[in-house]
């Protein structure tokens, strides 16, 4: 299976969208490697994952040529950085919304000859992505929605405009009352930003379907990630981590179905006592920032050191889902509000005060089992470094051992980052 997947390339397509097609044509075989020997070396994979493989299989290839047939057909097709992003609002206007988020290196050197090197990598791999034109995702999208939740990103989106037209929401920084209000209203902007592509106004049974939706596909992983929670676990925390990733990418009705497929068969996994490891096996809780696609250098430390990852308490993780909207509502405004109220409960550390989150870290260690946190942040995010003072204190006072750990993208520290979760591992097995 290892020798046979091989990641897509489709230059025609890609010259349609504007590429730099000779530099990325380098992008599939390196992308082939990395898939291979980090997915597809592992032992006794639930058979569903095959439609998660062929994903990535075509992820520069049928996926983009489905959106970019969406787009021709005049559907909106909306670029995202953010869980804070209404998809639903995207849903409803019958268009596509893509995670833009960059988790590569390669993309870093473009970024940093516009802007500084000290800042978020996640920031400049996508911003490099843009201005080398090297994302086919990037390529493809009406506008990129842009958020507040860090000085890096909102002022980054001022020159990302130049390049794409970009949409800023403003996410207030406390949950107040006040703060619903502006955040309302800014919801409100948003809904008409998206229906200024279409030239239609999606009404309330549409902005309905679009809540139903993404619940639906909100309420599958929720179900995936209950059963990875099962000791021992019927799903590699790598795995668990590229169907979140997928999650932004692939079309959300399919999605759904794909991932409770995948659950029907753990489920079956789990009552014939077939797990990705064994029993005894440690289990790691992973927090903080997000890992964007292809970022997969923590979770591939941590199980090929002997661990198992049961959760992610991150933005690719269950930031994203852990949470659904009313569906109940009565009218439009009731609809944004509710929808807002979902939004609001989101554990970003952009907020303060923000013990909801560290209290939530601790709920998710309780219910999936995990023996130890690793809280992992990306260089140069302030706020989550900052709040892994407290979520260690956290863990200190209950006994829970705990590691952060600062990194990038580069290979660089792989083996300081080896050693790291290794000694901790041998901390959790003593």
């Amino acid at each position: 299976m290892s020798d046979e997947f091989v990641v897509k390339s489709d230059p025609e397509l890609w010259e349609k969208l504007g590429m730099d097609v000779a530099r990325f044509s380098g992008m599939p075989p390196m992308l082939t490697n990395a898939y291979r020997n980090i997915f597809l070396s592992q032992q006794n994979r639930p058979e569903r994952m095959a439609y998660f493989d062929d994903m990535v299989a075509n992820i520069h290839t049928g996926r983009i040529q489905e959106i970019y047939d969406a787009k021709e057909g005049g559907k909106p097709v909306i670029g995202t950085f953010c869980v804070y992003v209404p998809e639903e609002l995207v849903v409803a206007a019958g268009g596509i919304c893509i995670g833009l988020c960059g988790g590569a290196q390669g993309s870093i050197a473009d970024a940093e000859k516009i802007l500084p090197r000290n800042i978020c990598p996640m920031v400049k791999s996508a911003f490099g992505f843009k201005v080398g034109k090297i994302c086919p995702y990037f390529q493809v999208v009406d506008l990129v929605y842009g958020e507040t939740t860090c000085d890096a990103k909102k002022k980054t989106w001022e020159l990302l405009d130049r390049y794409v037209p970009t949409h800023v929401m403003e996410i207030p920084q406390m949950k107040r009352e006040r703060d619903k209000r502006l955040w309302v209203e800014e919801v409100k902007d948003f809904k008409v930003a998206v229906d200024r592509i279409t030239g239609n106004e999606t009404d309330f049974e549409a902005v309905a379907g679009g809540i139903r939706t993404i619940n639906a596909k909100r309420a599958a992983l929720q179900r995936l990630n209950a059963l990875r929670h099962h000791t021992p676990s019927p799903i590699s925390g790598r795995d668990m981590l590229i169907i979140q990733q997928i999650a932004f990418y692939d079309e959300p009705v399919r999605f759904t179905e794909k991932v409770h497929e995948l659950c029907d068969e753990l489920e079956k996994r789990v009552q014939d006592g077939v797990a990705i490891a064994p029993k005894e096996t440690p289990r790691i809780l992973v927090s903080g920032t997000p890992m964007a696609l292809p970022n997969w250098k923590l979770h591939y430390i941590i199980e090929s050191a002997g661990a198992v990852v049961v959760n992610e308490e991150s933005c690719i993780g269950t930031r994203y889902y852990k949470d659904l909207i009313d569906e109940g509502a009565a009218d439009m405004d009731q609809q944004l509000e509710r929808l807002t109220e979902r939004y609001m409960k989101i554990d970003c550390s952009c907020f303060t005060p923000n013990d909801d989150r560290i209290d939530q870290v601790i709920r998710e260690f309780e219910a999936s089992g995990a023996e130890g946190i690793i809280d992992y942040c990306l260089q140069f995010c302030h706020t989550y470094n900052i709040e892994a003072v407290k979520l260690r204190e956290a863990c200190e006072a209950r006994g829970i051992p705990f590691m952060a750990i600062e990194t990038d993208y580069s290979p660089d520290d792989m083996g300081q980052l080896q050693t790291r979760v290794e000694a901790f591992i041998e901390q959790i097995k003593g």
